[in-house]
């Protein structure tokens, strides 16, 4: 149970005052649900203000703080131009306060003629005129002007101003109880880390490297003490050792020859299998470079020792995709394979729970729904759990407690993770790579195109389609506004339409689960020619006639996530190109990135670039449904402080008692803290 000292951080958001129901989607479009989500949801940046005597001593560009006097007050003859308050300064220089629509209605009463104010802004020069455009702050008291010196600028969301953000995460601040140290003492000293509740405050005061470090170590404590908790409990229990025999995987008559990065994967989880301790592996694999098959080996050696398999898969939509993909490769080996989704009722899904029970369905595949209480196992010896990030550690947990004992776990990522991070999200496991290609394999001519030309675009697409091919087209991200990319997709649909009339079909988020699967079906079986999509909803449909990918506003993606897309086509004989619709206004970044996708089809290596470019907060594209990696700590914290963590968690288990103690009832509340308790309830048994 949480500790009762933490409830403060866990009130709902609307026990801050001035929360009510008109804030509540924009709050949550942040992830401001709780006094805590407040708490750490940190500055972007800072705005320095410097207080000048008079305008002789300011820099046109900088911010500042002055003290004036209101001369006059000037508004255009049309009532449709700028509002400007003429004032002087102390050395009688002529400044203009400028205003712009509504907020030249309350300039007026705010900046009487003849009197004398505190004004926060930046300076700045139109023509011969010095002018501040919109005043951040103006105030008769330059107590409360002075005390916006140094100002957070935090993340905001449609709806929301920072300075009312920022009144809350005051208001949140107030509610911060002091906690027990976690932290080692010599590491705190060594680094010169401020306490806790001290490190919060200073990190919404100002720049403050110390106090943000100390912030961003925590979290990393925090998750590497848990999965280590995770990894000693798992070496405490009992697994099935499932060594099989080969005679299912002799039948395996599969149409390619394995890589040497599938065999030696296939040895490690093998050995794993067959250990007296439950298994905990993450297969990587780069897009298209076979972790189905050496999942469906995994299965088979389960089956071949008398045991049932299960997959899980985060969608609907990708659970029949395994289905269709593991029966067709096991065709000839005798083993039976069922699928069972949310959707399924009636007959159908009382035969599968029946087949479960009594061990006729040897292999399941499915979403969540294959581990809901109604559904029981014969002899659930392994779980294969399909794009990883989609589930948190503590869901895994609760899958493989479905065995009678503890099952063996197989996770799987098409999503290739640089070394730091791997380490950081899955320290609890071992890990296999697949950094190889299936020969044959061709490489996808990957191009750059200006969104000037779209037409020329557009009228590629038609002889592409009119010559019997098919293609994907992505739309863009609008802000990560789930609506907005649905506007987006939907216009382009109908733009698409007009020119290639009803072969183009449309998939969203927000379509009901029936009408997505039939859509996506439409496209998997050539009977629509181009599958117009949004970004949050998962095109991993293996289409082999489809050979052309279309990215509309590319720059707005990552690496890892444009690489993905990417690997939806040159699944067949084809040549396949993808082209990325680059907008008009570049930044740096964002040629590095389409440069880098260019050059390479190295996914491991566009994930390391990724991270370098753009941090590890975006690794996995637009956020998922899964526990995200870290809120706090940034790549560039992980990269110094994650060595450190990993080393004092250890520390904390194998030296100091684990959560025993003075340090380890701290550390037990950090766990709660950052969510990560599942480390604490194994301790208890469950």
């Amino acid at each position: 149970m949480r500790p009762e000292r933490l409830n403060p951080l866990f009130a709902s958001a609307d026990t801050l005052k001035g929360v009510g129901p008109k804030l509540e989607k924009p709050l949550n479009r942040l992830g401001l649900r709780r006094v805590k989500d407040f708490v750490y949801h940190l500055p972007d940046r800072f705005v320095e203000r410097r207080q000048v005597a008079d305008l002789d001593e300011a820099q046109v560009g900088e911010h500042i703080i002055i003290h004036l006097t209101v001369t006059d007050h000037r508004g255009s003859s049309t009532g449709r131009g700028p509002f400007r308050v003429q004032a002087r300064d102390a050395a009688g220089n002529m400044v203009a306060l400028t205003y712009f629509g509504r907020a030249s209605y309350s300039a007026r009463k705010l900046l009487p003629t003849g009197e004398a104010r505190w004004v926060a802004g930046k300076l700045e020069q139109y023509g011969d005129m010095l002018q501040i455009v919109h005043p951040d702050h103006v105030s008769p008291d330059g107590a409360a002007v002075m005390g916006a010196a140094c100002e957070p600028v935090y993340p905001l969301a449609e709806g929301l101003t920072q300075n009312r953000l920022a009144t809350m995460v005051e208001q949140a601040l107030g509610l911060v109880p002091n906690l027990p140290e976690w932290v080692d003492a010599g590491l705190k000293e060594k680094r010169g880390w401020p306490d806790w509740r001290d490190a919060l405050v200073l990190a919404h005061r100002g720049g403050h490297r110390e106090a943000r470090d100390r912030l961003a170590y925590d979290e990393l404590f925090a998750s590497a003490l848990a999965l280590m908790l995770v990894k000693a409990d798992n070496r405490r229990r009992r697994g099935p050792s499932l060594q099989g025999d080969g005679h299912l995987r002799d039948r395996l008559k599969l149409p390619f020859s394995l890589t040497g990065a599938q065999l030696r994967s296939i040895r490690e989880i093998e050995g794993d299998m067959a250990q007296e301790y439950p298994m905990l592996r993450l297969l990587q694999g780069d897009v298209g470079s076979g972790k189905t098959v050496v999942a469906l080996t995994a299965m088979l050696i389960a089956v071949e020792a008398g045991a049932q398999a299960a997959m899980l898969a985060p969608t609907e939509i990708l659970a029949r995709q395994h289905y269709e993909t593991l029966t067709e490769m096991a065709r000839g080996t005798g083993v039976e394979i069922a699928i069972l989704t949310g959707r399924d009722k009636g007959r159908a899904r009382q035969a599968t729970l029946m087949g479960l029970m009594d061990g006729t369905i040897d292999i399941i595949v499915g979403t969540h729904a294959i581990f809901q209480d109604a559904v029981n196992y014969r002899n659930l010896a392994l779980v294969v759990i399909d794009e990883q990030h989609r589930f948190g550690v503590g869901q895994r947990l609760l899958l493989t407690q479905k065995a009678k004992g503890t099952a063996h776990c197989l996770a799987m990522t098409a999503t290739p993770i640089p070394r730091t991070l791997t380490l950081a999200q899955y320290g609890e496991m071992e890990v296999s790579k697949l950094d190889e290609l299936p020969p044959g394999r061709k490489p996808i001519d990957t191009r750059v195109v200006a969104v000037e030309r779209m037409d020329d675009v557009v009228a590629g697409l038609r002889r592409h389609v009119e010559g019997g091919g098919q293609a994907y087209w992505v739309c863009p991200m609008v802000h990560e506004n789930e609506r907005a990319d649905l506007a987006a997709a939907e216009e382009r649909f109908d733009a698409l339409r007009d020119v290639l009339g009803d072969r183009v079909t449309l998939v969203h988020g927000q379509l009901p689960g029936d009408v997505k699967d039939a859509n996506m079906q439409r496209f998997a079986s050539g009977e629509m020619q181009v599958l117009v999509a949004t970004t949050v909803i998962e095109v991993g449909v293996n289409v082999p006639n489809a050979s052309l990918m279309i990215i509309e506003q590319a720059e707005r993606f990552g690496l890892a996530q444009l690489h993905q897309l990417r690997g939806r086509v040159g699944r067949g004989a084809a040549e396949s190109v993808c082209l990325l619709l680059r907008g008009r206004a570049l930044s740096e970044t964002a040629r590095d990135r389409l440069a880098l996708m260019r050059e390479t089809q190295d996914g491991f290596r566009l994930a390391e670039e990724d991270l370098r470019l753009r941090g590890g907060g975006e690794l996995l594209g637009t956020r998922q449904s899964g526990e995200h990696a870290f809120a706090v700590a940034t790549p560039e914290q992980i990269g110094d402080l994650l060595e450190p963590a990993h080393d004092d968690a250890r520390l904390l288990i194998e030296r100091d008692g684990g959560l025993t103690g003075a340090r380890g009832d701290a550390a037990r509340t950090l766990l709660y803290l950052f969510e990560r308790d599942y480390g604490v309830q194994l301790l208890r048994g469950g």
